[in-house]
Formats: C-alpha cells, structure tokens, sequence
C-alpha cells in the first residue's frame, strides 16, 4: 500500500489508463477513501486538464454495483451467467489441477491466453502475464485485432511508428484528418487543430461516414470504404503533374520518386473518381491544397487499414508529405502512431527467454476457427484485457467456440461480461486507479507513472498479481516470476538502445508524474527503413510478393455473394470498444444502438429515420435503429460502438464482420464486410 492509499482525502496524480491516443494526466479527488471526482491535470503539457465525459465519470464505472468482488465459479450452462462464490484459494487450486491435467495429456500448447489493451498499462498487458505463459510454453497470442495492418504499412514507408510531435501541429497550414473520428477518439489532437485554426489553417476530414468530427471540419470528403489508396494515389497524380513536389527533398530524402511519379500516371483523376465516390473537382481541389501549403499535416487514423487491403492503404497514404516536404516544416508531415520513439525494453519486461521451446502463435482475429477448427486443439483459455465475444470478428462462431463443454475457460475482469458469461471461472480485477504500472502514449511523447489511488475494489486482484500468484502455484521459482512492479519498471526503462529513453527512471517517474521522451525531428536524419530513407519504392515489400509502389487493390468480393451494402461498425462516442457498455450512464448518454444509411438507400428499401432495421449476412444478423440522411454514400452502411448484449442481445454487430485477415500484418477486416438491410415487421 502506497501513501496515496494510506490518505482518504486529498487530490492525488494518475494517468488515463484507456486504449486511447490521449493517454491524459488525471487528478483524483478522494474522500473518505473513494473516490468522488476526476478530472484532467493542468500541468500536463499536452492535455492539459481536458478530458473526455468517459474519463470524467470512471468513478461510476468503479463503484458500479454490478463490478465483481471476489472469485466465481460457473453453476449453469455455458453462456447462461449462473455462478457462486469461491475463494481465491480455490480458484487458484482449480486452475493449476486443470492445466496440470491438460499439460500431461496434450502439452502446455493446448493452453492459449487471449488478452488485449482493455488497460494499457505496461505491466498489465506485456509484463507479468507473458512471463508466466513463456514460462508455462502455452500458445502465443498474436496481437492483431486493431493496428497490426496499418502498422506494417506505414513502417515500409518511414520505417516504424514515427511521425511529428503532436505538440508541434498548432504550427500546421492545412491538416487532414483522414480516417479518424478525432472528436470521439483523439480530442487533444482537436484541441491542438483548433489553435491552428486560429491561425489560419483549413481542416479537412476524409471519412466514409460524416460523423463528429466530419461536422467540426471546415470540408468533409466522403469516400467509398476501402478505396483511400486510389484517393492518395490521386492526389499524388496532380501534385507530380502541376508540378507541386519538392524535387530537392524527393532527391535527398526518399527512394523510389521517379518510379512513383510514372506509376501514378494511371491513377487520373477521373478514373480516381469513379473508384471512390469523390467529385473531379474534389480531387483537384484537395490536391492544389496539399501542394500549396508548406506545413501540411496527415493524421492517419485506423479506420482505413480494417479493410482487406488496409496495409496497403497507410503505405500509400503515409508516401503524401514526401511529395511536397511537409516534414521539414513545423507542424508538418504525419501521424499514423508515435509508440516507436517511446520503445522501452520489452524483451526485459516479457522475458521470451523464458519459454522452453518455440509455440505455436495464434492470430487473435482467428479465434473463433481456434476454437472450433486447430488441431491439436485448444483446451483452455485464458481471458484478460479483453472482451472477445463482443469485440473479435464473426461473433457468433467465438461464441460457439466458447461454448464447447470439453474448454476450460478462466476470466479476469471487472464485470460479468459476454465473455465471463461462458467462463468456468471468473476472477475479479483491479481497476488501473488500484494497481502500480507504467504508459506510454503511442502518440504524443511522454511516458507516465500510475500508482494505487485506491485500495483494491473487494477481493479484485491486478494482471501482475495473477500471474505471480499462479506462477507460485504452478511451482516456477524463477526470479523473473517473483519481481515487484518497481522491477519491471526499472527493467523495461533500461534500455540504452533508445536514446530517447535516456536518463528515464523508475524513480523520476515516481517523483514527476510524466517525462517527455528525448525526440528529436525525423528530418535530417536517417530512418530506420533500410535505405535510411522515406521508401516510395520498397525492394522488401518486392521480396515479400506485394507490389514495391503504392497501388490500389480492390477489396474482393466476399463468398456469399455481392450483398449490396458495404458494412463499417465504427467506434462511438461514449465507449471505447465494449468498455462502458456495461454501465448505465454511458449508455443513455449513447442513447441506442444505430445504423446510418444514405436517404436514397432507405428510400428504395422503404425505412424511414428510426425505424428498426435488420442487417444479416451469412455470418449472422442484428436488428438496429436506422438513421437516414446524407451522412454516408450510398451502398454504405455504419454503425456506432460495441454495445452490451442487453435484454435482447441483437446489437451485436460483430456477428456480421469477417474474420479474414488483411493484406499484412494479420490485421482484422472488420469495415470489408457486406450485409442486406431490411425494415424489421412492426
């Protein structure tokens, strides 16, 4: 126990812990040991004592009378939520007979964690646990469900997750928000947009759907899912043949340039036009913007790369500011990710040293076919982080697969989710304002400490406990499955191969809350691509069988036939993922679950605004409540946020979403699904 959990009033430091580009300063107020106010600190730099209502009120989600307290194990049928209390002891005992048992008859493979970054702390997600299931020669999980695609896109241009300081963008001329709903999920970035605003700057939003962030823009540009490549290509077209390149920066800082520019010949606007649902003129318009403005800003979000040919898409989009030299001027060039400046030791903190042999990796957005389908087959599961009957693709067959009798399937969460409902056991965890960890934006530039504000909620106990408590049952005695947090803390900092780390402790942090990184601009300097230079034309892309330039792929046709409306389930406002779906207040601030379809649409299917809808495909069907208007193209249909299963359990739009995986990375294609949309009888 900390000298904060020792206090039971006073306004005491913390940090966001959400899966959020933000990753704010916080301040919490407590009273009589609660906590009864949070709110952003002014000190941080960056955020500066904004934050957003999910944020505001976590208190609520804390003291939420459905938040679990101590261990449960499963009295009814799988899926039906029938438990009764157990004791930690008994928990523990059971899992470590179980997988004895099953570690002796089919090996410790037959074993797979799934976990993802429900809290983004260090040692939550990528400390304690990996160590343990190293140890334990379990299957290894392959992190791909949100940013994996695009990732590895934007890395074959400019060599890994690096782009400006967003601190600098208020200095930006024109900035283009392309894929991102900023508003609901990056709102410093806005913050910072506005007082570029006020300097003069011109903001465009490139979106498939006209959501917050659309209306705040001065020009949204709606464009068909899956085709912002043939977009990016477009615009370079004109910026190559009006002649708006910086030839002195394409000459001394790229690779590839003049294969490019004859490459895009073929990318006309015209024909660019026709792909993607945006006027000519657009085109134009946007492209003469681009070329004229000197700091001129991309933030990259991760809508575009969910489709099939999503990593090709950040690749082309992230080859824009070359062609002009935006990044030699204050507030320009992009932002897809920023997390590889911040990169701390993570062999020290995961220690793959530890697995006794090489395991078979699973991609995570496969899980249902894991379940269902490997051979040898997966016998347990382990559950943490994460939400996967609501959040992985093709719902309905996770489902199915953690419906089977013969897996023995262990939870740890907060609440009784979707998930928990089909556990064997259920453990209570702590909340990020009870545990001691490490962040590190993948955005902005600082790395921040959390350390307990509260004392644990009930019997809840954090990741790192878990598994050292296990590790200990199990009868693993080495010393890498016994450290305190202050270990891993110190152990992931050391890492003299970053320079941007230097001089970073585990004890500055615990003395100044937050340290910046020591980054320095990208240019001039030397990338980590292999040439040192932005690639244009990528000779690894060629080894690897993808084309070396940027090029358009149509997304293909899915197996059941041309269904007539491409489906995206984007994120809204008031969840983030399924977090929050559970708890009352963020609900009725989300209000219901939606469909947004263009009027032209509704008006051939006869639906009207708020009619309940059903969207089907053969991977399954939701019903949802239709909003018609010109927010999408036609042919298009977005919903908004992972809602909670609820009294009728038919929001679940992650029944309709393929799990294919993407061009690179493995990444998830939940945007390249189709559906039909019919008005639901009565």
């Amino acid at each position: 126990m900390n000298s904060y959990t020792l206090q039971p009033d006073g306004v005491f430091p913390s940090v966001c812990s959400l899966d959020c580009p933000d990753q704010c300063g916080l301040l919490v107020h407590k009273k009589e040991g609660r906590i009864v106010k949070i709110e952003g600190d002014p000190s941080h730099p960056v955020t500066q004592g904004a934050i957003c209502n999910k944020v505001r009120h976590m208190a609520h989600r804390i003291y939420d009378e459905k938040r679990l307290q101590y261990p449960l194990k499963r009295v009814g049928r799988k899926g039906e939520g029938r438990f009764e209390r157990i004791t930690w002891d008994e928990a523990i005992d059971t899992i470590v007979a179980r997988w004895n048992k099953i570690i002796a008859e089919q090996g410790a493979e037959a074993i797979l964690p799934y976990s993802f970054y429900g809290n983004m702390g260090r040692l939550g997600t990528e400390g304690m646990d990996r160590r343990f299931f190293h140890r334990l020669g379990a299957s290894r999980l392959q992190y791909t469900i949100c940013q994996a695609a695009g990732t590895e896109g934007y890395n074959y241009t400019m060599g890994g997750g690096f782009g400006i300081d967003p601190e600098d963008t208020v200095h930006a001329e024109l900035i283009i928000m392309w894929g991102i709903n900023a508003v609901s999920t990056n709102m410093h970035q806005v913050v910072l947009a506005e007082k570029a605003r006020k300097r003069g700057a011109k903001i465009v939003v490139i979106d498939v759907h006209k959501n917050q962030t659309g209306r705040w823009a001065d020009w949204f540009i709606p464009v068909r899912p899956g085709t912002d490549a043939a977009l990016a290509l477009g615009l370079m077209h004109i910026l190559f043949a009006e002649g708006l390149t910086d030839e002195s920066f394409l000459e001394r800082y790229t690779v590839g340039h003049a294969e490019l520019r004859e490459h895009v010949r073929s990318y006309d606007p015209d024909s660019v036009a026709e792909i993607t649902g945006v006027p000519v003129e657009d085109i134009y318009r946007l492209a003469r913007m681009y070329g004229a403005a000197k700091a001129s800003f991309l933030r990259i979000g991760n809508g575009p790369q969910h489709h099939d040919n999503g990593g090709m898409c950040i690749r082309t989009i992230a080859c824009l500011p070359a062609l002009t030299g935006a990044w030699l001027y204050p507030g320009g060039g992009a932002i897809k990710g920023n997390g590889s400046y911040l990169e701390h030791n993570a062999q020290a903190l995961q220690r793959p040293d530890l697995l006794p042999k090489q395991t078979r990796r699973i991609n995570m957005n496969l899980l249902g076919s894991a379940l269902l389908e490997l051979d040898p087959p997966v016998a347990s599961l382990f559950v943490y982080n994460s939400n996967p009957a609501v959040v992985a693709p093709h719902a309905n067959k996770v489902r199915e697969g953690l419906a089977r009798e013969d897996l023995f399937t262990v939870v740890h969460e907060l609440f009784l989710t979707e998930t928990a409902a089909y556990a064997d056991l259920v453990l209570p965890a702590t909340s990020a304002f009870e545990n001691t960890d490490f962040y590190r934006s993948y955005w902005h530039h600082y790395v921040q400490i959390q350390e307990p504000v509260i004392e644990a909620y009930g019997e809840s106990k954090s990741n790192v406990e878990v598994f050292r408590l296990l590790a200990a049952a199990m009868g693993f005695e080495d010393e890498a499955l016994r450290d305190t947090e202050a270990d891993m803390i110190r152990q992931a900092l050391d890492y003299p191969r970053n320079e941007v780390l230097e001089g970073m402790t585990y004890e500055k942090l615990a003395e100044q809350q937050f340290l910046k990184g020591k980054v320095k601009p990208l240019f001039p300097g030397r990338l980590h691509t292999p040439s040192g230079k932005i690639e244009l034309y990528s000779k690894t892309m060629e080894r690897r069988g993808y084309p070396p330039l940027p090029t358009y792929i149509p997304l293909p046709v899915e197996d059941e036939g041309d269904l007539p409306f491409l489906f995206i389930p984007a994120p809204n406002h008031n969840f983030l993922n399924s977090t929050f779906a559970h708890n009352d207040k963020h609900v009725r601030m989300e209000r219901e679950p939606k469909l947004h379809m263009n009027d032209a649409d509704a008006a051939a299917l006869g639906i009207a605004n708020g009619d309940r809808v059903r969207v089907w495909n053969a991977r399954g069907e939701c019903e949802l409540t239709a909003a018609v208007g010109t927010d999408v193209l036609p042919g298009v249909a977005v919903s908004q946020g992972l809602w909670a299963d609820g009294k009728d359990g038919k929001a679940l739009v992650n029944a309709l979403t393929p799990d294919r995986v993407a061009d690179m990375g493995g990444g998830a294609v939940f945007f390249s699904g189709r559906v039909r949309i019919e008005k639901c009888a009565g």
